[in-house]
Order: C-alpha cells, then structure tokens, then sequence
C-alpha cells in the first residue's frame, strides 16, 4: 500500500503535471495472471483489431473485461491505484471503462486527445475523468508507451484531432501504473519493434458523469451479485452524493439482493 507522503506526492504531480506514475504498483503474478487470461480471450473471442486511427489497425482491444472473470475485479479496487484516483476525483468515483491495449508491432502513433473531450465544459476545469494505465509489458518509446504533454491539462481547449504536437513518452516497467487527469492531451506510441505493448485502462469518472461502458447494462447482474461492496459501488450500484443514482429513493444495491441504509440529501440536510 502507497505511504501518505508518495500518495501526496503522485496526487500534487497529477495537479501540476496532469500525469504521476505509481512504479512497481502491481503484483507480478496478478500482472502474469492477467497477460495470460487476455491471450485466452483473444483467442476464445476472436478479438481482431479495428479499422480506425484511433483505436489503431494493429492494435488489440478487448472492451467490459469486469463481465469476462473474477480475475478483472481485482483491478479496480488495487489500493496503489485507487487511492491516488479517489484524491484526484473523490471516494464517489465510479468505474468508467475496463478494457485491455495490445499495441502490436508496426502500430502507428495515436492522435493525441483528451479524455474529457467529450463533455461539454469549459476547460480547465476541476477533473471529472481520471484515467489509468497498467504496464503489462515493459512501456518503452520504441514500443509504443503513451505519449504525454506535461501541463496540458490546464489549457483552455482540448487538442486539434490529427494534429502532430511535440509530446514526451511516459516510459515505466512492467507492472507500473500510469495515472492521469481526464483532461491530459495523450495519446499511445507507435510500436517500432517486433512486440506487443500491453497494457490495461482502468478509466475512472466522477460520480456525477456518465460512464463510458455503460457498467450496470454490460456486466450481468448475477455477475455483479458477486462483487465486493466497494467494487459494487464503482460500477454504479451506490448514489452520489445522496442524490445521484437512486432508484425511488432507494440505493440501486437492493437490485443485487443487498438493501442498504441510505438517507437522501434532501433527508439529510433537514434533519
């Protein structure tokens, strides 16, 4: 577990950099058990990559890995990583997408964007996405490591799509973890060597955004049944804020046979 001066230290980077890297942050056998298990499902799903610039044409993706084993629910809830995202966003965050990245030889670079490109505010802004990547493999500028621009996260715009700009290669070992502010212009390397690059995003959000994987419809609800509270929590089955999820006044947890107390904002601020 991260002592409190690292975590000060990564969460102040992420603030004044846009990007902190938690090395060593992952067990090696979880990493080893996890490039084993995506091998298995790219075979058992035919994952093939797509045929667009962004999500790369030699490039393997596999989307709503929480629906795909037990193995994945112990990603978003790793405490070396959770608790640097909940001091960037807050404890209500919720899990906004789990997919893995195979960035294969020959890959050309990524556009560079933001995370939060999407939302509709006006930048800067305070972080409503906070997105991580776990180093799989070695992340090398020769293989492909996600491609940064320090201090971008506090410009007034999001980046120009397609346009080339000047960026550094976040480089890390095997089972690092990048962690960056929604709002960071980024984008993945190219991949001039003859291996894979891979890589798993955990992407976080704010309590009070829409998720990109839409969690509650894509992961069955005898699959969710079996998750542990926090983790039940991320994926939506909580309120934020005493406000922001219910279902008729009630915690979307009695949806997954476990009803919780839960008071409503307007209970809690007249009581």
């Amino acid at each position: 577990m991260l002592d409190p001066s690292a975590l000060r230290a990564h969460v102040k980077q992420i603030e004044e950099d846009g990007y902190a890297i938690v090395e060593d942050a992952v067990e090696a056998d979880l990493v080893d058990a996890l490039c084993r298990d995506l091998e298995r499902l790219e075979g058992e799903l035919a994952i093939v990559p797509a045929d667009n610039d962004f999500e790369g044409r030699s490039t393997v993706r596999i989307y709503n890995l929480l629906a795909q084993g037990e193995l994945y629910q112990r990603i978003p809830v790793h405490e070396n990583v959770l608790a640097v995202v909940e001091k960037v966003l807050d404890p209500g965050c919720l899990v906004s997408s789990l997919s893995s990245i195979a960035i294969g030889p020959g890959e050309t670079a990524q556009p560079i964007h933001s995370d939060d490109q999407l939302i509709p505010l006006p930048k800067p802004h305070p972080p409503t996405v906070c997105n991580t990547m776990w180093a799989l493999t070695d992340f090398t500028e020769e293989n492909g490591a996600t491609r940064l621009i320090p201090g971008s996260h506090l410009r007034d715009r999001s980046p120009d799509y397609g346009r080339p700009y000047d960026t550094i290669a976040a480089e890390m070992r095997k089972g690092s973890v990048l962690v960056w502010h929604g709002s960071l212009w980024h984008g993945g390397g190219a991949n001039t060597t003859d291996r894979r690059r891979v890589g798993i995003a955990m992407n976080y959000c704010a309590g009070y955004i829409r998720q990109q994987e839409n969690q509650q419809l894509g992961i069955p609800r005898e699959v969710a049944q079996n998750f542990g509270p926090r983790l039940k929590e991320l994926v939506g089955y909580g309120v934020y804020m005493g406000l922001i999820g219910h279902i008729d006044k009630r915690n979307p947890s009695f949806l997954l046979d476990q009803d919780v107390e839960h008071r409503m904002i307007w209970d809690i601020v007249t009581s």
